[in-house]
């Protein structure tokens, strides 16, 4: 079946392209992009009417199991209303432009049979198995009163405690060999967790190399959760590809991200809802604490790697409640990087991170055919992408998802 989207103006995940363009798209790829007429008796077409066409959003740090903002609450969830949940997070996003989603924690097999089944209708998804965690680290959910007479593991929905370099080597080749896309560490402490501080370090070096070792014999790579200037040293300096967070940078450490060539993934969105709505959240007054800890680093974390030239991905980290605010993150980064470095932080960026320049984050000819058409122009006014209902054609995988075009 062949598609061909008329009359739009085209930005391509780096510049415009032009006006009056046509996107014609065969399958789930993009065939072509014409400045001309195209003609094809047997295709669909659509006219654009003058619509602002750009690639599909994609959101580098989600969160598909996170339905609520406790996650010691989504462990005590049966496995199917999880996936339930997942289901509703999955079409939502899909729904608010992003047709890739990167899970961050959790996101496994499970999920991406769902969508190759047409289970669910959702974004494409790349996703890390449980996320890892040293004992009494981020992803080490225990309160701390809690004792069953060992120092026995834990393990949850989103996050798994190993310790010592050889747990971490199996633990990694077991979210591989489940078929995870990239590995998920955290390195530092977090807002959500109930034992560590902010600044705690986490996980050794050595762990943290063979983590990144045991990803490369996938030809695959380790995000890693990183408030800290420290954190996001060590970790780059280690083989580290995506920093997570990058909340607390200072100039060396921000020196450390582009001379590895490493990615950074701020994630403001959570704070900014954390701050507004946090205790409707049911978030304890510790974790409440430390966002007030980081909040006011967070923006200049961020101006500092667009000063660097930093690779500048986009992720918004949001569970529970707030996660209907993923779109936020478009304005709150606008108070620091213009419109045109937002969306290719969205789009274009956001592919290279995940292993995928060239086939997403852009509309070109060879390309996988995720594309939106929006009522309006995000690089005069980045927050049309707030408005949802401004969406008038969601396209993922070639598939028309949305269509109020009149």
């Amino acid at each position: 079946m062949t598609l061909i989207i008329e009359n739009v103006t085209v930005f391509d995940g780096e510049a415009v392209l032009g006006e009056g363009m046509s996107i014609v798209v065969e399958g789930n790829t993009i065939r072509e992009v014409s400045d001309t007429p195209v003609t094809g008796s047997e295709a669909q077409r659509l006219d654009g009417g003058g619509r602002f066409a750009m690639p599909g959003l994609i959101d580098a740090h989600f969160h598909c199991y996170g339905a609520e903002a406790n996650p010691a609450v989504i462990d005590r969830m049966p496995p199917g209303l999880r996936a339930l949940h997942a289901r509703r997070i999955m079409e939502d996003a899909l729904q608010r432009g992003f047709t890739t989603v990167r899970d961050a924690a959790g996101g496994d097999h499970v999920l991406a049979a769902g969508l190759a089944k047409g289970l669910i209708n959702g974004p494409r998804l790349f996703y890390p198995g449980l996320a890892i965690s040293q004992t009494g680290g981020h992803g080490d959910m225990r309160d701390p009163d809690h004792f069953e007479g060992c120092a026995c593991a834990y393990c949850g929905s989103l996050s798994v405690v190993v310790d010592g370099p050889d747990e971490m080597r199996k633990m990694v080749r077991e979210q591989l060999r489940r078929g995870a896309h990239q590995i998920k560490l955290f390195v530092s402490g977090g807002v959500l967790s109930p034992s560590d501080p902010i600044w705690m370090n986490q996980f050794c070096d050595e762990e943290i190399r063979v983590a990144v070792e045991e990803a490369a014999t996938r030809r695959t790579y380790v995000m890693a959760h990183a408030h800290t200037n420290a954190a996001a040293i060590r970790c780059v300096k280690n083989g580290v590809r995506s920093i997570e967070h990058a909340t607390m940078l200072e100039a060396d450490g921000v020196a450390a991200i582009v001379e590895h060539d490493a990615f950074a993934v701020p994630t403001l969105a959570i704070i900014d809802a954390i701050r507004a709505v946090g205790p409707s959240m049911g978030l304890p007054a510790a974790a409440l604490a430390k966002v007030a800890e980081v909040g006011d680093l967070a923006s200049t974390s961020l101006d500092r790697l667009r000063q660097a030239g930093a690779k500048i991905g986009f992720g918004t980290d949001l569970l529970g409640s707030v996660m209907d605010r993923q779109s936020r993150e478009f304005a709150l980064r606008r108070e620091i990087m213009s419109a045109p470095e937002i969306l290719r932080s969205a789009t274009s960026v956001n592919a290279a991170l995940v292993g995928m320049e060239g086939k997403l984050g852009t509309i070109a000819g060879g390309a996988l055919a995720d594309l939106l058409l929006v009522d309006g122009n995000p690089l005069e006014d980045i927050s049309v992408l707030e408005q949802h209902d401004r969406l008038a054609l969601i396209v993922a995988d070639g598939r028309i998802r949305r269509n109020a075009l009149v």
